[in-house]
């Protein structure tokens, strides 16, 4: 398993528009490199990142060879009503990481 961190405010009034921001530690391999013996390291990516609060999609992404190790992704989004929001990212090789993090709206 990888090691994601998704930070969220404490807390926010409702309404309020919050920041998320998510970062997993990932090597982002792209399959073009080679390796100690000249042949190529097999592609190791993160292709699709998604958020959904309460079981309702609210942010998603694709992502590419191009984008760095490590990915940081940060979004707004409203906040609505308390609940989880559940983060999840899917890779290559079967790869899939899903955290869930509370949001306690006033």
């Amino acid at each position: 398993m990888a090691r994601a961190l998704v930070t969220v405010p404490k807390s926010a009034a409702r309404g309020d528009v919050i920041e998320i921001r998510t970062l997993i530690a990932h090597p982002m391999e792209t399959g073009y490199r080679s390796g100690d013996g000249g042949a190529p390291l097999p592609r190791n990516i993160i292709r699709r990142f998604t958020c959904r609060y309460d079981g309702e999609e609210i942010f998603a992404a694709d992502l590419f060879p191009a984008v760095s190790a490590n990915p940081l992704i940060s979004f707004f989004t409203v906040a609505t009503a308390s609940g989880t929001l559940i983060c999840t990212w899917e890779g290559d090789n079967g790869f899939m990481q899903v955290e869930t993090v509370p949001i306690v709206v006033t």
